[in-house]
């Protein structure tokens, strides 16, 4: 199995670097369900961000082509039980925001800092940093 890292997935899912995407394209058709790509919530994290902040896509549009994702079969993605329901329940907020207060829990964390308002509104787990 080889892991992929956030720029791959964007070149795929976005098309808007014609040799990257070959490149990527030609990478992910030799991905089987027997031999998937890894992509690690660090990746989906960046994924989430990069599609939000420099390209524009909404709450909605990001968790829909985050939930194509998960369906495909060549793609395995870490913790993908506890993934699937995360990104099923976030509905509210920034699925980066999610991501990153679930590895928090996961670490034995009782709250994830932050300055972001709006994370500690949507986010279980966030705190406000005062």
């Amino acid at each position: 199995m080889k892991a992929v890292d956030t720029n791959v997935l964007l070149r795929f899912v976005l098309r808007d670097d014609e040799r990257q995407f070959e490149k990527a394209a030609a990478f992910f058709a030799t991905r089987t369900a027997d031999d998937p790509a890894f992509v690690s919530l660090i990746v989906l994290a960046e994924l989430s961000w990069a599609l939000r902040q420099r390209y524009g896509f909404d709450r909605s549009r990001t968790r829909a082509l985050i939930e194509a994702l998960l369906e495909t079969a060549e793609l395995v993605f870490e913790d993908e039980a506890s993934l699937s329901q995360m990104i099923a329940q976030a509905d509210r907020g920034d699925i980066a925001d999610h991501l990153i207060s679930y590895s928090a829990q996961r670490a034995g964390c009782s709250t994830t800092v932050t300055f972001d308002r709006d994370a500690v509104k949507t986010v279980t787990g966030m705190e406000l940093l005062a």
